[in-house]
């Protein structure tokens, strides 16, 4: 398995405030990996520069071969790389087949409308309801599908299950753990480590901008008593 994300050396800016001091990471091809944290020790931010929102950052962030630094935010997923925010970002006028439709593709790969909705019944369900008129869960898969629907080799999602039920929580991580069969990369941000203990690989816990650990997903029983403690849950 080939790396297919590497940072190195990440620092990143809002304004005069220093949010993340020299993180390293790596995520290989057809893995995932999640971060873990509290909130506001800079997991969102993490995501956000490597896509290119935060812009003033320094350090190296390598995906697929290219150098993520000096891509522009419009066309970071033309190097395959798709960012699902936690506000989702979904056009909440739009109906569900409508917001299907507008993604541009911009690599082979990507999933057709029949794909996606084979693999979220529940979009196909509500494919002619508005965005306004779904639910958060409903409004999450959209958020994700549309992605899908690009060809991107890697998701990057924050918070996905934030807010979500049960039942609901459970279907993403039946949708992730489908996606990874399918040989798709994702990194997640997410404090529901239970929830990311059914889907990934190996672990990152932040404090404070910087990446204090890492594990694989063997180890996450044995390091409880720590993840309590810094989660402080």
């Amino acid at each position: 398995m080939g790396t297919l994300l590497d940072i190195r050396g990440l620092n990143a800016w809002y304004g005069e405030s220093h949010v993340l001091h020299g993180v390293d990471m790596d995520v290989g091809e057809g893995e995932t990996v999640t971060i873990l944290g509290r909130n506001g020790v800079g997991k969102t931010t993490t995501l956000r520069t490597i896509v290119g929102i935060v812009r003033s950052r320094k350090g190296t962030i390598s995906f697929a071969g290219n150098n993520m630094m000096q891509v522009p935010l419009h066309k970071a997923a033309h190097t395959g790389i798709g960012f699902v925010p936690e506000e989702r970002g979904i056009f909440a006028t739009l109906t569900v087949s409508e917001n299907l439709l507008l993604p541009p593709v911009v690599a082979q790969g990507g999933m057709s409308v029949d794909e996606i909705y084979e693999l979220f019944p529940n979009l196909y369900e509500r494919r002619n309801s508005s965005g306004t008129k779904l639910s958060g869960g409903e409004q999450q898969m959209l958020a994700m599908a549309r992605i899908l629907r690009t060809g991107v080799k890697m998701l990057l999602l924050d918070e996905p299950t934030e807010g979500l039920a049960p039942v609901i929580v459970q279907r993403i991580g039946d949708v992730l753990k489908k996606l990874k069969q399918r040989g798709m990369t994702i990194l997640l941000v997410e404090q529901n480590f239970r929830f990311a203990s059914r889907i990934a690989d190996r672990f990152y816990l932040m404090d404070h901008g910087q990446m204090v650990s890492e594990f694989p997903v063997g180890e996450l029983a044995g390091r409880m008593d720590t993840l309590h403690k810094v989660l402080g849950v």
